[in-house]
């Protein structure tokens, strides 16, 4: 059924609430002033006022009523959708959130999205995984009271966000204050050469230890990753001559190794022939006792069998002896008992003659038994010689 019927029929089925005798025969929608109008004298009512009238002075006053209202409504939407969004935040993958509630610490909020209570709760996000750096550099005075610029670097992340957020107003600060009294107090217990040269790595560790330290102690939140020497270096006057010193201490330092190296090359070559000699004096003396056991046993044997026949066992140990002495003899004296004189044979003279200037190695054994006869057959032609020469000057 339509909500205004042809024939004038007065049918209120408007949905605006306009009705047909007040609008005429217009079958078009509700003006939208009326609309927000009607809407505002309502919110109006619901908040204790009066709906506006139509005419006279009393439609002027509802029309600025209905303004009025319309600006508190507005408002009240725009609070009530600035409560609901600042009632809800995000926390990050990498952050963690501290939240404080009447400005005290309520709790640490994960990752994820959180609930707060607006202009209650407040909330402070804090990057826990991200690695950060500070450097510090500075002049400080070593053990030995010399100068050294020492260039340091930090690299640090927030361990508690808590602490972080609520023990130290500046963190960051605390954490350059407490680097330069770490570094400035192992560098004054450390010599200028410990700094410059091989120290340098475990000046590194010792101040990592004590900084580490001083930021538990501060209660900073920070944890510490790693502490890098950059560089160490006297003052800028002086570096000629602690460079020269430094190729000093290199050329030093290369002299040791090749010492070293000497050394281990000659040590083990000493032992080797100490331990060769060792062995030597042992065979040595091995051979001395049993050759000394052997003699003994021998004239042990040797004394039996005089015992037995002194006279034959004198004349052939005589002989033995003579055997052995006369056998690498080159002279042989013959003594003659018809005369006085006493024959002198030149043997190695007689061998020299004898023997072949030229020979191969092919004559063997036959060529020696030929000189031994040659030799034999010169030297009883001698013999025979000065006996016969030896007679006649006899008669």
């Amino acid at each position: 059924m339509a909500w205004n019927e042809p024939g004038g029929n007065r049918n209120d089925n408007d949905p605006w609430g306009t009705g047909g005798g007040r609008r005429g025969n217009d079958q078009g929608p509700p003006d939208l002033d009326e609309a927000l109008k009607k809407g505002l004298d309502k919110l109006n009512k619901m908040l204790g006022g009066k709906g506006g009238k139509s005419g006279g002075s009393g439609g002027s006053s509802g029309g600025s009523a209905g303004g009025f209202g319309a600006i508190l409504a507005l408002a009240a939407i725009l609070v009530v959708g600035y409560v609901i969004f600042q009632s809800f935040y995000t926390v990050d993958e990498q952050e963690r959130a501290v939240v404080l509630r009447f400005g005290e610490y309520h709790q640490t909020a994960n990752p994820g999205l959180r609930f707060k209570v607006p202009l209650i709760d407040s909330v402070t996000k804090v990057r826990v995984t991200s690695v950060r750096t500070a450097e510090s550099s500075g002049q400080m005075l070593t053990q030995d009271e010399n100068l050294v610029t020492v260039d340091l670097q930090v690299q640090y992340r927030v361990g508690d966000a808590e602490a972080y957020v609520l023990n130290v107003r500046d963190s960051n600060q605390a954490l350059a204050f407490a680097t330069d009294s770490a570094i400035r107090h192992e560098v004054g217990s450390s010599t200028l050469d410990d700094v410059l040269t091989e120290g340098r790595a475990e000046l590194a560790v010792r101040v990592e230890q004590r900084l580490q330290t001083f930021l538990r102690d501060y209660g900073t939140g920070l944890e510490l990753v790693r502490v890098n020497v950059e560089s160490t270096q006297p003052p800028a006057p002086v570096q000629d001559a602690f460079r020269e010193v430094q190729r000093a201490r290199e050329d030093e330092q290369r002299v040791k190794e090749e010492a070293e190296t000497y050394r281990n090359r000659i040590v083990p070559e000493a032992r080797g022939e100490a331990q060769r000699m060792i062995e030597e004096a042992n065979a040595y003396k091995e051979e001395v006792i049993e050759r000394a056991r052997g003699e003994t046993a021998r004239f042990n044997e040797l004394l039996a069998v005089y015992q037995m026949a002194p006279t034959v066992t004198r004349d052939r140990m005589y002989l033995q002896t003579l055997e052995t002495v006369l056998a690498n003899s080159s002279k042989i004296l013959v003594d003659t008992e018809s005369s006085g004189n006493m024959m002198y044979l030149p043997l190695d003279r007689l061998t020299q003659g004898s023997l072949p200037r030229s020979g191969g190695s092919s004559s063997g054994s036959n060529q020696s038994n030929v000189d031994i006869q040659t030799l034999t057959d010169q030297v009883l032609q001698e013999l025979r010689t000065r006996q016969d020469t030896t007679v006649r000057r006899s008669r």
